[in-house]
């Protein structure tokens, strides 16, 4: 039996609005129907939506939020109307308003950052509410780059004196030797993200300075070891690399005022076969201790180019089929 077709229709105030929504030679349009199956359609004044019951409603809500959204003067991409279309499907499309409302910093060339998932507006309120956050989640969730964001924003408002950075690296024995200069310039190339990102909320002028103040500190998990941090905003990025030794190390390292925030993908573990993350370890033994936040994000957190989000979930679904959550499970 043929499903009976519904008609809705959602006002527009102006042209442009209907310009901005459907996109570059309605690139927009072809992603709101594909995603929802309803078939969307524009008049003088008004987008006209027919389908099925289920499709035009998804539709109709997704197209109400976008054109909130435009009228609250935010762009609409590809990776902002699917997640609007995934928030529609479960009752939630006001939730997408939401993440129009919070700025939560601000980088060196003015740019307004924002959250741009639900998913990292609670890993944000864990960031400012909690002492010790994880945030664990595949690659393009943004982990790293709002833990620096907030870092620098706490540092800015005098909340710490010096921001701390590390990560594990992996191959800091034998392979590091045949690479040229120091051992700063061999574990340089593992830092880079972490420069990456403070250059862009610092300029590289301002953090060449912090550095030199020693209010910045990039460096080597190795380098942790012994020393009392106080009044410091640390971050120890990907975590999952880290032995049960290290990071039971690390974590004991912060001192009155300091606040530590831990990111890694437990699906990407490098450490040699024996050697179990320190990071899975950390969210067995840390699960219930008070001021502890554990933050998972998933694929549909995602924020870089839509392929990203594709690949992180084609990669879910073969080690779910294959057996392959329980091995990485193992490792705690």
């Amino acid at each position: 039996m043929e499903q009976e077709q519904i008609k809705r229709t959602v006002k527009v105030e102006q042209m442009d609005e209907l310009l901005r929504l459907f996109g570059v030679f309605d690139e927009n349009l072809s992603i709101i129907e594909q995603e929802t199956g309803a078939h969307i359609s524009a008049d003088a004044d008004s987008i006209v939506i027919t389908g099925g019951e289920e499709e035009t409603a998804a539709a109709e809500a997704v197209i109400e939020k976008l054109l909130e959204l435009i009228r609250r003067g935010e762009a609409v991409d590809r990776g902002r109307i699917r997640y609007a279309v995934d928030l529609a499907r479960e009752g939630n499309a006001d939730l997408i308003l939401e993440l129009a409302d919070d700025v939560i910093a601000f980088t060196n060339k003015g740019k307004r950052i924002k959250c741009k998932t639900l998913g990292q507006k609670k890993y944000v309120q864990a960031l400012k509410k909690h002492t010790v956050v994880f945030g664990v989640g595949p690659a393009g969730t943004g982990k790293t780059y709002l833990a620096v964001a907030m870092a620098v924003l706490a540092l800015k408002n005098r909340e710490v004196s010096r921001i701390i950075l590390t990560r594990p690296a992996v191959e800091a024995g034998e392979k590091l030797g045949f690479l040229p200069g120091d051992l700063q310039n061999k574990v340089d190339p593992y830092l880079r993200p972490l420069y990456d990102a403070l250059y862009e909320f610092l300029g590289s002028e301002n953090f060449k300075l912090l550095s030199e103040k020693g209010v910045i500190e990039v460096a080597p998990l190795a380098y942790m070891r012994g020393r009392t941090l106080n009044d410091a905003y640390i971050i120890l990025d990907e975590a999952q690399n880290c032995t049960i030794e290290q990071m039971k190390m690390f974590l004991t390292r912060f001192g009155e005022g300091s606040r530590v925030v831990v990111t890694g993908d437990i699906t990407q573990i490098d450490l040699p076969q024996e050697k179990r993350s320190g990071l899975v370890h950390a969210m067995h033994v840390l699960a219930d201790v008070e001021g502890v936040a554990m933050i998972r994000l998933s694929a549909r957190d995602v924020v870089r180019h839509e392929m990203v989000q594709r690949i992180v979930r084609a990669y879910e679904q073969y080690a779910s089929r294959s057996g392959k959550e329980g091995k990485i499970g193992d490792q705690g």
